[in-house]
């Protein structure tokens, strides 16, 4: 599906510089890439960083992934094939947001290695952040927010990642952060301590 089809295209450059525009909102252009199992607390964390850092007048934007499933990736399942162009072009969507200077948090399950190193592969060194939420599957099991492991354990549900699909652990993440182990409060406190330790956020 990453195969380029359209011919005849020529790129242009921006006038206004990713420079430019970090310098006005005092921030650097960054993904902070959320990963984890089902029920690990993605979403829940990519939200209340972004409601401090807003807070803090900086500009951020969540993509999530059930949200992006309802528009830009309606047409896609979760065959590996379709989690693999799920994830590339969230990849895509995030480097453009990098560009204009905003903070872009993904919340996407992503459970193969290989497609979030091609994601990180599309912006700068520095500017790709892996947020690993790591939480046991049993705790993850016990929150099931949206019931789906109850149905993926009763076969209603195929290819549920951590059931009968893999999910392929962050190796060297920027950033681990044990939501069975803290609250949601100081799991973001952790997230805004490295964006400052790394002056993402000025």
């Amino acid at each position: 599906m990453a195969d380029q089809k359209a011919t005849n295209i020529t790129w242009h450059e921006a006038e206004i510089t990713q420079e430019a525009r970090e310098k006005m909102l005092k921030q650097k252009g960054v993904v902070l890439w959320f990963t984890g199992l089902s029920g690990s607390g993605k979403s829940t964390l990519a939200h209340a960083v972004e409601k401090r850092l807003f807070k803090a007048g900086h500009l951020t934007y969540v993509l999530d992934g059930d949200n992006i499933r309802h528009g830009l990736n309606k047409n896609l399942g979760f065959s590996p094939e379709d989690r693999e162009e799920n994830i590339r072009r969230i990849g895509e969507v995030a480097k453009l947001f990098t560009e204009a200077g905003i903070i872009a948090m993904t919340a996407f399950i992503s459970p193969y290695r290989a497609d979030r190193d091609k994601a990180r592969s599309l912006v700068d060194d520095g500017r790709f952040i892996e947020i690993f939420c790591q939480c046991s599957l049993d705790e993850c099991e016990k929150r099931d927010p949206k019931g789906l492991y109850k149905k993926a354990r009763a076969g209603e549900i195929k290819q549920f990642t951590g059931i009968d699909a893999p999910y392929e652990a962050p190796e060297n993440p920027e950033v681990i952060i044990e939501t069975d182990k803290y609250d949601l409060d100081e799991c973001a406190s952790r997230v805004l301590s490295y964006l400052e330790t790394k002056s993402i956020i000025l």
